[in-house]
């Protein structure tokens, strides 16, 4: 007999497991996240308003703050972008970023347990996790370059 994955859990369930209150704009802004993954609290809104069209902009930005301080929602700051979100959490994956186009892709850990990577020096610090942002060129930029 095959088993089937288990399916994700709803925005509500993610939600209520964090141990916050369901609302409609909370619930909007999880579901944008999995339509949108590294999107930015703009780039939210605009699909937050979409399904729930009295929400605020400040309100998907306390639904975010609120998310990242449950642990149920990442951000990244990929140097000169505004601050991105995802839902992806607790497996220190990195990111591919394209410098012509701006796509970002997930990548998972680059060498070994996590942290991923060592320092030369550690300075003391008890390491957890590494953050690291590749960047280069997309295959769909890149050969639009080699069509030009």
């Amino acid at each position: 007999m095959t088993s089937l994955p288990l399916a994700a859990p709803d925005a509500s369930e993610r939600i209520r497991a964090a141990g916050l209150r369901v609302t409609d704009s909370r619930r909007a802004v999880v579901e944008a996240l999995e339509q949108r993954p590294h999107a930015s609290a703009d780039e939210l809104y605009t699909l937050v308003a979409v399904s729930v069209p009295h929400t605020s902009l400040q309100s998907v930005y306390n639904a975010l703050g609120d998310f990242v301080d449950a642990g149920i929602v990442r951000r990244i700051e990929p140097a000169g972008r505004p601050g991105l979100f995802e839902l992806r959490v607790d497996d220190n994956h990195h990111h591919l970023v394209c410098s012509e186009c701006g796509a970002i892709e997930d990548v998972d850990c680059a060498v070994g347990p996590a942290p991923c990577l060592t320092p030369a020096d550690n300075r003391g610090f008890t390491l957890r996790a590494a953050e690291v942002t590749f960047w280069g060129v997309c295959p769909a930029c890149a050969e639009a370059s080699a069509g030009a």
